[in-house]
């Protein structure tokens, strides 16, 4: 029985200037070690789905499963490729091609399905948020109805016209970001920077969304880095944070805000490693979660599949 990889987070103890404030955190840490030291949740070895073989989906830099669509999943390409999404099937086809007009890619990182503005239904969230030079003032985020694929449709790609555009900036300094996720709750999107150890936090409110430009506040650190993906489950209560080598798992007790959330220990999920992973979505039913990478030369790359047990 595996227990929790303490990776408690520790919020403002390097800014201390008193030898009593950092004894008291650190007493603090110890006691949240204790307190969830539990055994993490099962997840079957990863499992093989379709190998991902179509040229238009090179750079995969992120994944989300289809609610309006059960059984799909949306992706989409990192920067200098096509403003597109892509639904596609366990096999990796592509069943439908969505292009955002009037936009472009310069350097899309994270798709997301999550709640918006109208109550009861799903939206989709594609997320302008990289910058590997750390030299863009805005981050921008699409957002609209979920599209639900029609069998019948004869247009190898159609026409996204009418999106909200989030615009936002990061509350401290310009940061290359890779991933965030939509509280299924509040609707809060928390946006997790890539580089640095410990890796920033930041928080743009539901109710901010509609100003330009959104000002995403620095609410806390992680004690990891390189943080390419992130997904909450359809129904807020689990999270998973991923890098390189690594997947990170939170449960959410019910009315805890995420911030409080992530103050817990997390649990490190055993993870397949992948020649440039940076995608992960859990099922749409629960029941698992899924990765995919970036195609890379000479190396087979699948979705992947990891069951819970």
């Amino acid at each position: 029985m595996r227990l929790v990889t303490v990776l408690a987070l520790m919020f403002g103890v390097s800014s201390c200037n008193s030898q009593s404030e950092k004894a008291r955190l650190e007493d603090q840490l110890k006691g949240t070690a204790q307190e969830v030291s539990e055994p993490a949740p099962s997840f079957a070895p990863a499992k093989k789905l379709g190998k991902l073989k179509n040229k238009k989906l090179d750079e995969v830099s992120g994944l989300a499963a289809s609610v309006a669509n059960p059984g799909l999943f949306w992706v989409l390409n990192d920067s200098g490729n096509k403003p597109e999404i892509y639904l596609i099937d366990e096999e990796t086809n592509i069943v439908q091609t969505y292009a955002l007009k009037g936009v472009r890619n310069r350097d899309w990182e994270e798709i997301a399905v999550g709640p918006g503005p109208e109550t009861g239904k799903q939206y989709i969230y594609v997320g302008e948020i990289g910058d590997n030079l750390a030299i863009h003032p805005y981050k921008y985020i699409y957002r609209f109805p979920e599209p639900v694929y029609a069998s019948d449709e004869d247009k190898e790609t159609i026409d996204v016209t009418r999106f909200d555009t989030i615009t936002f900036a990061l509350s401290d300094e310009r940061r290359d970001t890779e991933a965030f996720v939509v509280d299924p709750v509040t609707r809060d999107i928390y946006v997790i920077a890539k580089w640095k150890s410990p890796v920033d936090v930041y928080q743009l409110r539901f109710s901010d969304l509609a100003k330009n430009p959104a000002i995403a506040e620095h609410v806390g650190t992680l004690p990891i880095s390189t943080v390419v993906a992130a997904d909450f489950s359809r129904d807020g209560t689990e999270l998973l944070i991923k890098n390189y080598d690594k997947i990170f798992y939170w449960k959410r007790p019910v009315n805890t805000p995420v911030m409080k959330m992530l103050q817990k220990a997390a649990i490190e999920i055993p993870y397949e490693r992948e020649p440039q992973g940076e995608s992960i979505a859990w099922s749409a039913d629960g029941d698992g979660f899924y990765t995919v990478s970036e195609q890379k030369k000479n190396e087979d790359v699948h979705l992947l599949y990891y069951r819970r047990q």
